[in-house]
């Protein structure tokens, strides 16, 4: 629970650079950065995990599992943040960039696209509540946690030497 309590923080200072990237550029590209580093983050705070708490040994399971959980945690931890970003701060704000470049990617002129898809996407992301857009995060960051806990987990594992057991 504190590597995950880490990693949320961790994650809600990322989550400050995505929407005002819309405004300063540059931010963009250090959410991008930051995004990347989660892994090799991940990847510390289990070696860290078992070197003091494990002896220094641990096995492909308790790795994962120990990732896993930590990603779970973050999980949690920006899910809250994201609520109180999109609920009380937002108003609509990412919503709107987001529709708004949607709409200057459509009017390129010699790019075709379905009217009909375009409309169906417009009116999904005007319907979505702050809950609905937390509730999307958070299905990817645990999606993902899941998935990337697995090679961490393989990279974390370090089994005792046969004369130690």
């Amino acid at each position: 629970m504190y590597f995950g309590t880490y990693m949320g923080a961790f994650w809600c200072i990322k989550f400050i650079a995505f929407p005002l990237s819309f405004a300063i550029p540059f931010l963009s590209l250090l959410f991008f950065v930051l995004t990347m580093a989660v892994p090799f983050l991940g990847y510390y705070y289990g070696k860290m995990y078992r070197k003091r708490v494990c002896g220094g040994y641990i096995s492909f399971a308790q790795a994962s599992f120990f990732v896993l959980f930590m990603y779970l945690f973050a999980s949690l931890l920006a899910a809250v943040m994201h609520f109180v970003y999109f609920e009380f701060i937002d108003h609509g704000y990412v919503i709107e960039q987001y529709t708004q470049a949607l709409n200057r990617i459509v009017s390129t002129p010699g790019v075709e696209f379905d009217k009909e898809m375009i409309d169906t996407i417009l009116y999904n992301l005007n319907g979505l509540t702050s809950i609905d857009i937390t509730m999307q995060f958070l299905s990817w960051d645990l999606f993902f946690g899941a998935i990337l806990s697995l090679p961490t987990g393989l990279l974390l594992m370090k089994n005792k030497p046969a004369g130690l057991e």
